[in-house]
C-alpha cells in the first residue's frame, strides 16, 4: 500500500469529523427550540445534498482536472465558511447548505484519489480503511459534537471549524500530481451527459451505481427517521441520546468494511446481494422494537450489513471510473445519482412527517422498500456479469 494513503486518511477522518460535529450541532440547535416542526431535520439533510445534485456534471471533471489534494483544501475551507455562518447564526438551512457545497466538492476528490494511491489488487482494502476511518470519525464526531453542543453551541462550532483548519493542513502533505489535460471540447452539461449514458451502458458500471442509490438512500432515510424515531419509542430528549444510537449503525459499517476484503472481493460482486436483502430485513425488525438494547443491537446489524454492501461496490465503481471516464468523474456520477436518491427518500419522509406520518411506520415502509428494491436489482442485472 503507498503510504501516501495515511495522510489521506488522516486529512479525511478530520474533515469527516466536523461534518458530523457540525450535523449534531444544527440538531441541538433545532432539539433547543420547542417550536421547531418534525419536517425541520429532513430538510437539513436534503438542503446539504442539493449542491451533489446541482453541481455533479462539474465537480468530476473539476476534481480530475486539477490536483486532488488541492481540492481536499478547497472544499474544506468551502465548510469552515458554513460553519462560520452558523456561527454568525445565519439561518441553518441555508449554512448548512454551503457545508453541503464543501461536502460535494471533497467526496469525488477524496475517492478519486485512491486509484491513484493503491494498485488495483489493494482497491477494495483502500476502500476499506476510507470507509471504516469514515465511519470512525461519523462515530466520534457525532459524538463529540452532541455532548459539546448540549452544552455551548458556541464550542461545538469552534471545535468543528478548527478541525476543518486542521484537515487543510495534513492535506498538504498528500502527493499532488499534476494531471493530464483533457481534450474534450464538450461543455461540462454535455460532458457529464454523455458519460453518463456511456457509464451506465454496461452491466457492472450499472450495478454499481443502482446499488450505492439503494444503500445511501437508505442510510440517509434511517438516519433522520431516527432523529423522530428515538423520542417516540425511546424517550430520547437530547442530541447525545441520538447520537449514542448512531454510534451502534457507524460501528456495524466498520466492522462490515473491515470483513468486506476477505468476504467481498471484487471478482465476487454477486456476494453483496445477501448483504442487501439483510439490510431490509433489519430495518423492518428495528420498526417493531422497543427496547433500548434490542435497538442498539438491530442497528449494529444494520450497519454492519450495509458496510459489507456498500465497500465492494464503491471500489467495483471506482475501478471502472479509472479506466473509462476518469476516477473523479465515476464519483461525482456515483454522487449525483446517489444523492438524487437520497433526495428523493428524504424529501419524500420530510413530505409523510409533515403529513403526520408516524416514524415507526416510516421504518417498516422503508425495509419492505428496500427489501423489494434489492431483490429487483440483484435479479435484474446480477446474473450479467
Amino acid at each position: 500500500m503507498n503510504k501516501s494513503i495515511y495522510p489521506l486518511l488522516v486529512a479525511q477522518f478530520l474533515s469527516v469529523f466536523a461534518d458530523n460535529t457540525l450535523l449534531f450541532t444544527v440538531i441541538a440547535m433545532v432539539m433547543q427550540k420547542q417550536s421547531v416542526e418534525t419536517w425541520y431535520v429532513p430538510a437539513l439533510q436534503s438542503v446539504f445534498l442539493l449542491a451533489f445534485v446541482i453541481l455533479a456534471p462539474w465537480l468530476g471533471t473539476f476534481a480530475d482536472a486539477r490536483p486532488k489534494a488541492r481540492v481536499l483544501i478547497l472544499a474544506n475551507l468551502i465548510k469552515f465558511l458554513g460553519a462560520g455562518l452558523l456561527l454568525l447564526n445565519l439561518e441553518p438551512l441555508m449554512a448548512y447548505a454551503i457545508v453541503g457545497v464543501g461536502a460535494a466538492v471533497y467526496s469525488p476528490a477524496k475517492y478519486g484519489l485512491l486509484p491513484e494511491l493503491a494498485e488495483h489488487r489493494h482497491l477494495v482494502k483502500a476502500n476499506s480503511w476510507i470507509e471504516g476511518s469514515t465511519i470512525l470519525a461519523i462515530l466520534t464526531g457525532m459524538a463529540a459534537g452532541a455532548k459539546v453542543a448540549d452544552q455551548s453551541i458556541f464550542w461545538a462550532l469552534v471545535m468543528a471549524m478548527a478541525l476543518l483548519l486542521a484537515s487543510v493542513l495534513v492535506s498538504l502533505a498528500i502527493p499532488a500530481p499534476i494531471p493530464a489535460k483533457s481534450d474534450s471540447r464538450l461543455q461540462p452539461l454535455k460532458l457529464f451527459y454523455r458519460e453518463c449514458i456511456n457509464f451506465l451502458k454496461h452491466p457492472r458500471s450499472r450495478f454499481t451505481v443502482l446499488g450505492g442509490c439503494l444503500f445511501w438512500g437508505t442510510a440517509a432515510s434511517v438516519r433522520v427517521i431516527l432523529v423522530a424515531w428515538a423520542p417516540l419509542v425511546l424517550h430520547s430528549q437530547t442530541a447525545s441520546d441520538i447520537s449514542e444510537l448512531t454510534l451502534f449503525l457507524a460501528i456495524g459499517i466498520i466492522l462490515g468494511s473491515a470483513f468486506a476484503p476477505l468476504l467481498m472481493p471484487l471478482a465476487q460482486l454477486r456476494r453483496t446481494r445477501v448483504p442487501a436483502y439483510l439490510l431490509g430485513m433489519f430495518i423492518i425488525a428495528l420498526s417493531f422494537v422497543e427496547e433500548i438494547w434490542l435497538t442498539r443491537g438491530l442497528l449494529l446489524g444494520i450497519g454492519t450489513v450495509g458496510g459489507l454492501f456498500v465497500v465492494p461496490i464503491n471500489a467495483a465503481l471506482q475501478e471502472i471510473g479509472q479506466r473509462s471516464i476518469g476516477s473523479g468523474s465515476a464519483v461525482a456520477l456515483q454522487n449525483f445519482f446517489q444523492n438524487v436518491a437520497m433526495l428523493l427518500t428524504v424529501g419524500i419522509y420530510t413530505l409523510a412527517a409533515f403529513l403526520g406520518l408516524n416514524p415507526i411506520e416510516a421504518l417498516s415502509g422503508l425495509g419492505s422498500l428496500e427489501l423489494l428494491a434489492a431483490v429487483l436489482l440483484m435479479r435484474s442485472l446480477a446474473a450479467l456479469f
